[in-house]
């Protein structure tokens, strides 16, 4: 018999996986994220192009000319003329369009009708109101609105929440112009603790703020009572109340922090409708902000001034929205930009 001898095969060498390290995981979540800032970046600015271009031809297409406004009912139609050449009216709407574009390249953005001073600063000195207001009532809105959820979603179908849906419905439904009036007659004319109208003093902050507020309020309050009432009512919860963990715990480490995004969304889209100018309670406050400033340039088609101010409150709009968008994955980390939620 002959002995066969076995022949040892060739190995093919094995390549060692790369160690994961956190250096290398972080890299990856900031080039993604990088990514997704520039991907975002490129939407703002497609947006704003949109806004603005929608907004040039709106105010050109309704009726009235701007020349004959500033000129008044005397003028002669030759002194009409000589205003919209100055103007740059009288040139063709296309024209108009390219050189605005142009002076929004280099935020020149014209001389305002009504001020006689560069629209831009107008709106940058009536900005600050504006902000101060949307701030001051984002923040009684949180302060209130969220306890005001979480106490609603842990007393869920019972009659202390079923008052407190009420009264959320009637702030829900209530118009602006009607609340700020009510709280004017109260707290300026009836019992005048309060200032009426105009920002001479912070407390002059505190009607305007309020009135905004109600609505926010009613709002994000059933919006948190919802989610917080799905949150109790998901399988985790079970299970953490299986481990014997406290209620306060439950509600705030746990039900809460896995409904912070649809909140936090809900409070970001809010404030950035609110940096737009609360036109009816600016209005009612006589609140020096963007809004009364808007009502004014269009009562006198003041063109340079509603497209600066449309230009200013749509680029803070878009910066507040991508800053609620990166705070995603600080609230929940199975969040990764632009994927969506992993498991």
């Amino acid at each position: 018999m002959t002995a066969t001898a076995d022949v040892a095969q060739p190995t093919t060498p094995q390549r060692r996986p790369t160690p994961v390290t956190p250096g290398a995981v972080l890299g990856v979540l900031r080039s993604a994220t990088a990514r997704y800032v520039v991907t975002r970046l490129a939407q703002s600015v497609l947006t704003v192009w949109l806004t603005i271009t929608t907004v040039f031809f709106l105010i050109r297409m309704a009726p009235g000319d701007p020349a004959r406004s500033i000129a008044g009912p005397l003028a002669s139609t030759a002194e009409i003329a000589r205003l919209r050449t100055s103007m740059g009216l009288d040139q063709s709407l296309i024209t108009q369009y390219f050189i605005y574009l142009r002076d929004v390249a280099t935020l020149d953005l014209g001389t305002s009708y009504s001020f006689q001073a560069p629209a831009l600063d107008v709106v940058l000195d009536r900005l600050p109101y504006t902000i101060t207001l949307a701030v001051a009532a984002i923040l009684l809105t949180i302060v209130v609105a969220v306890p005001l959820g979480v106490w609603m979603s842990r007393h869920a179908d019972s009659r202390r929440e079923l008052g407190a849906n009420v009264l959320t419905i009637a702030g829900q439904s209530m118009p602006d112009f009607w609340t700020g009036l009510m709280l004017l007659t109260v707290f300026a004319v009836v019992v005048p603790v309060l200032p009426a109208a105009g920002f001479t003093s912070w407390s002059g902050l505190v009607l305007p703020a309020v009135t905004v507020a109600v609505l926010q309020i009613a709002l994000i309050s059933r919006m948190v009572r919802r989610e917080m009432t799905a949150a109790f009512a998901s399988p985790y919860m079970t299970v953490a109340r299986a481990r014997g963990l406290t209620r306060r715990r439950l509600t705030w480490r746990y039900a809460m922090r896995n409904s912070a995004i649809p909140v936090v969304t809900a409070l970001g889209t809010r404030f950035a409708a609110l940096l737009n100018g609360v036109v009816v309670v600016e209005v009612v406050f006589a609140w020096p902000g963007v809004g009364s400033l808007v009502v004014r340039a269009l009562e006198t088609r003041d063109y340079p001034l509603i497209q600066a101010t449309v230009l200013v409150t749509a680029v803070l709009a878009i910066t507040v929205q991508l800053v609620v968008d990166l705070c995603y994955p600080l609230l929940d980390p199975r969040v990764r930009l632009g994927k969506g939620t992993g498991k």
